[in-house]
């Protein structure tokens, strides 16, 4: 999986979970800031995100966003790590 397709998810989830226009979505869209997703809701997202990622996601990885583009990279490097343990 790509960070396009990683992308593109999150778009879906933010879309389809927080009501969040996809067009308003950018990599650069800041979470908090721009996008208004708070702590709880990004408790809400990392649960969405499970399956993207095969595994249970660390609160941690969550401290350190701050963008969508951060999402997305700490996503794309847990995916790599996980095929490298395949």
């Amino acid at each position: 999986m790509n960070k396009d397709d990683i992308f593109q998810r999150i778009v879906d989830i933010l879309g389809e979970t927080f009501d969040i226009p996809p067009a308003t979505i950018r990599p650069e869209s800041r979470l908090r800031e721009d996008l208004d997703i708070d702590s709880i809701d990004a408790v809400d997202l990392m649960v969405q995100l499970k399956p993207l990622v095969g595994q249970r996601l660390q609160p941690e990885i969550f401290k350190t966003v701050k963008t969508i583009a951060d999402v997305v990279d700490a996503l794309h490097t847990l995916v790599d790590a996980g095929k490298a343990n395949a």
